[in-house]
């Protein structure tokens, strides 16, 4: 009972923890333009990446060989996404302001696997060169 008390504290504590972690790297994500491959790969036609597109961005992450560098912040991404998404369900009803913040933060969201797509594209085609380069 202790234990499970000691542990329920611990995850209160890291919340705020893991949310302004997250919060940092979704901020860092913001600033950087996506280059015409991605944001074709992406779907974005010129609109920007839509709160909605994280899941299928996510996927052709996943795809690519040279994920395995941003694997820990995808995942945590993730979570938060997750996390913030059922957070506007069920206190969506109670609190409408909390729709517009939840979505923004759920375009960031998307925006970052973007950023983590356009990087795992880059890191790919610099490697293929590289080995192509090698046979030559």
């Amino acid at each position: 009972m202790i234990a499970a008390l000691i542990a329920a504290a611990s995850l209160i504590a890291l919340f705020p923890l893991f949310v302004s972690y997250c919060g940092t790297v979704l901020a860092a994500a913001r600033g950087v333009e996506l280059s015409d491959r991605a944001a074709a790969l992406a779907q974005t036609d010129g609109r920007g990446v839509s709160a909605d597109d994280f899941n299928r961005i996510l996927q052709l992450v996943r795809l690519c060989p040279e994920y395995d560098a941003d694997r820990s912040c995808v995942r945590a991404i993730a979570i938060y996404y997750r996390l913030i998404h059922a957070l506007s369900r069920f206190l969506g009803e109670f609190n409408p302001s909390l729709a517009g913040w939840v979505e923004r933060e759920r375009a960031h969201c998307s925006h970052f696997a973007a950023v983590v797509l356009d990087r795992s594209i880059c890191s790919s085609r610099s490697l293929f060169t590289e080995q192509a380069g090698d046979r030559l």
